[in-house]
């Protein structure tokens, strides 16, 4: 099960939610993250420069960083409708270790290799790890949002649930503005304030960014993502990696017999027994899921040139293996009914093809797939 978090470091794997083709696609309309006349937010504002002056933010910053800042209505419009997700491990790593991910992932390491082993050498965490974190966080970069982030974090301190918590992380942008790292209009994130390749929130930001580069500022926000990969190096280092010890591995792998596990997971039976060492823990400081965590170290594995689990996952509860489901989502789509990629998560989109396909058909329409509608397909 994967849980939406805006309290862990950064926004763990949210995002996986739209990456996916057969998934939820959750992205607010456009129109809908541009600021709008609200008096409400206004007076709130008038109040919180008050005690953000109070916690040593100049007049100065504070006049710059609300210049053309505003009320996002789709910002609170994600915070009202936010989904637990709750997926099995065989389709969570479909999506985290797809191909192309993997691919994606080989290729950054070899592009940024020389700066990711010297990150590795300086705080002992393996670069597969770092650069698997980064595909989950941003996939590498590519979706690193464009939310301005004191407008998202503002509207949310106003008009969350959270208010408290997302004023400490409004405070915490403002110091970052202050200190000089990055600019107002450079500032950009998600809806909830994660910023960067690695998606630190403003407190995370504070406390473990690092300035690899050397050039004065922590910028995790530029296209080159040096000092993004060394900050999440940072964290972990200072979470408590072990340098040189496996995060965890299949049962029966060498990963697996390197040492004594802490413990021995199965998430989804039938499915791999998985034993996990102190590194497996740290991961998860990054995003407190089991399944995030083993997401983070499968794919590290499998960018490293590993090999896929070996214990089959088996079918799932409407008889259809994960091929499958891959193959019925191909089908739909040749046949003019696009489910948006062949991932075998069966998610809206699929569910929709479905639907449209049923209706056309002439069948019950429900949605659901099945052996049956394969079968029709062709399969």
């Amino acid at each position: 099960m994967i849980n939406r978090r805006v309290f862990s470091l950064g926004i763990g794997a949210v995002f996986l939610s739209a990456c996916s083709g057969g998934g939820v696609t959750q992205n607010a309309p456009a129109s809908r993250m541009r600021a709008v006349p609200n008096s409400g937010w206004d007076a709130w504002v008038a109040g919180f420069k008050g005690r953000a002056a109070a916690k040593g933010i100049s007049q100065s910053t504070i006049d710059r960083a609300f210049r053309g800042a505003g009320y996002l209505p789709g910002v609170i419009e994600k915070d009202r409708n936010q989904v637990e997700f709750k997926r099995s491990l065989e389709d969570y790593l479909a999506i985290a270790a797809s191909d192309e991910r993997i691919g994606t992932g080989r290729q950054m390491l070899q592009r940024h290799g020389a700066t990711l082993s010297q990150i590795e050498s300086r705080y002992g965490v393996d670069k597969e790890i770092v650069v698997a974190i980064w595909g989950l966080e941003s996939r590498y970069g590519q979706r690193r949002g464009d939310v301005p982030v004191i407008s998202a974090l503002s509207t949310l301190a106003y008009d969350g649930r959270r208010g408290s918590f997302f004023e400490s992380q409004l405070i915490a942008a403002l110091k970052i503005l202050q200190n000089g790292d990055t600019t107002p209009e450079r500032m950009t994130g998600s809806w909830a304030g994660a910023m960067g390749h690695t998606q630190f929130i403003p407190t995370s930001y504070l406390a473990y960014a690092v300035d690899f580069t050397g050039d004065g500022r922590r910028d995790i926000w530029s296209d080159d993502p040096t000092d993004s990969l060394a900050s999440t190096a940072a964290y972990l280092s200072r979470a408590g990696w072990v340098r040189g010890q496996p995060w965890g591995g299949e049962v029966g792998s060498a990963a697996a017999s390197s040492g004594t596990p802490i413990a021995v997971l199965q998430p989804q039976k039938p499915g791999p027994r998985i034993a996990v060492f102190r590194n497996f823990k740290v991961i998860k400081r990054y995003n407190n899921s089991d399944s995030y965590a083993i997401g983070v170290g499968h794919l590290a594995d499998r960018i490293a040139g590993g090999g896929p689990f070996q214990a089959s996952f088996g079918p799932d509860e409407n008889g259809l293996t994960l091929e499958d489901r891959k193959d019925l989502q191909r089908r739909l789509t040749s046949a003019g009914y696009d489910t948006q990629g062949a991932d075998g998560v069966i998610g809206n989109n699929t569910k929709s093809a479905i639907s449209a396909y049923q209706s056309a058909s002439g069948l019950p329409v429900t949605g659901e797939p099945s052996v049956a509608l394969l079968r029709r397909l062709g399969g």
